[in-house]
């Protein structure tokens, strides 16, 4: 299986998990935390794999660093919101 097919597949997977997430009905600070760690885990997929991130890791520490601190700062938009 390729580089390709396996984020594909992941994709795939955080996907479903996200409409399972989102049809369940919950609300509140837990459920968004969690959209924000699959959001997260797929913008991670995205940039390692079909950005090729994976070939540079300096560049893909510094884009894991960047990525980290916006999904904390959403998380604590979020949490102080509601």
């Amino acid at each position: 299986m390729t580089v390709a097919t396996r984020a594909w597949v992941a994709l795939i997977a955080l996907s479903v998990a996200s409409t399972g997430l989102a049809a369940s009905g919950e609300r509140g600070a837990g459920f968004v935390l969690v959209v924000l760690a699959l959001a997260g885990l797929k913008a991670r997929v995205i940039l390692s794999a079909y950005l090729g991130l994976s070939a540079a890791p300096s560049w893909q520490r510094g884009f894991d660093l960047v990525l980290a601190l916006l999904l904390v700062l959403f998380a604590g938009l979020a949490l102080a919101a509601g």
